[in-house]
């Protein structure tokens, strides 16, 4: 590609990558009461309001490579109508993220956005939510590999190295389970396990 004028590199480089051309999914779920602590609240996202009663919510389904991952492909899939933005919105607490779940990464699944949606929301249903964090009455600071052991815990078919924790601003961000394109539990790649080390990460409870 060195030989190649400057103009065309940029060009080949910049090209959108073509839908379903990856090799896992990474189910992202997020600690609801947390994310509201640190972006929700000042946008007065109905997910944080009080009594709302959400703990782990759907982040999404994201398309994955064994390093990398595509974003923003081309597709021939038309976008999804309000309705199903709509409908899918009541699954991950929000019809925008929805939306935004669909451009980033269900165009990357060679999936239409009926069918992502539905991918998505089975996906979620394959993991056991842990109940003892739904319990939670005021907030708590604990090891962040307390919240993968419960993770493995309430799902015996799950092995350490298909969970990851993240976390953001001291505080738990989310629960990364890897799936195989059938939605079959498998090992995540070298650039998803990343487990954040925080022995004092904080858990803001449910509302």
């Amino acid at each position: 590609m060195r030989h190649l004028p400057a103009m065309l590199v940029a060009t080949v480089l910049a090209a959108p990558v073509q839908a379903a051309d990856f090799d896992y999914y990474v189910l992202a779920l997020s600690w609801t009461p947390n994310w509201c602590a640190a972006e929700g609240d000042a946008r007065k996202d109905d997910r944080c309001r009080d009594g709302a009663g959400l703990g782990w919510g759907l982040h999404g389904l994201w398309p994955q490579n064994e390093r990398g991952w595509p974003s923003y492909c081309r597709t021939t899939e038309r976008d999804p109508t309000r309705a199903e933005t709509a409908a899918m919105g009541r699954v991950m607490g929000s019809s925008g993220l929805a939306w935004h779940q669909w451009q980033k990464h269900g165009r990357c699944s060679g999936l239409s956005a009926q069918e992502y949606f539905l991918t998505s929301a089975r996906a979620m249903a394959k993991v056991k939510l842990p109940e003892v964090f739904t319990r939670l009455d005021k907030a708590v600071k604990l090891p962040a590999k307390v919240v993968e052991d419960a993770f493995l815990e309430a799902n015996p078919t799950l092995t350490r190295d298909m969970v990851t924790v993240t976390c953001k601003d001291r505080a738990v961000q989310e629960v990364r389970v890897c799936l195989t394109r059938d939605l079959e539990p498998r090992r995540c790649g070298a650039d998803v396990i990343r487990d954040c080390m925080l022995k004092d990460a904080n858990m803001n409870p449910v509302r």
